[in-house]
């Protein structure tokens, strides 16, 4: 998702949570946003996806896509 994310130009963060879930807030032009949910919903290969849950909050003015820990 970081890829993509900075490749379309989207800011934010990703995080993978102990029960193997992944966390992520994305902010940016709405058509790229969607972009990469439109991904999340596949995820990378190999990947199981069983479900995707948008929540619309106020933008943070992120600088960047970054991967937290």
């Amino acid at each position: 998702m970081a890829q993509i994310a900075s490749n379309l130009g989207v800011r934010g963060w990703v995080r993978n949570l102990p029960d193997g879930s992944v966390e992520a807030f994305l902010e940016g032009d709405e058509r790229n946003v969607k972009r990469v949910l439109d991904w999340a919903k596949v995820g990378p290969p190999r990947a199981r996806v069983d479900k995707v849950v948008v929540e619309v909050t106020a933008p943070r003015n992120h600088r960047d896509f970054r991967i937290h820990g």
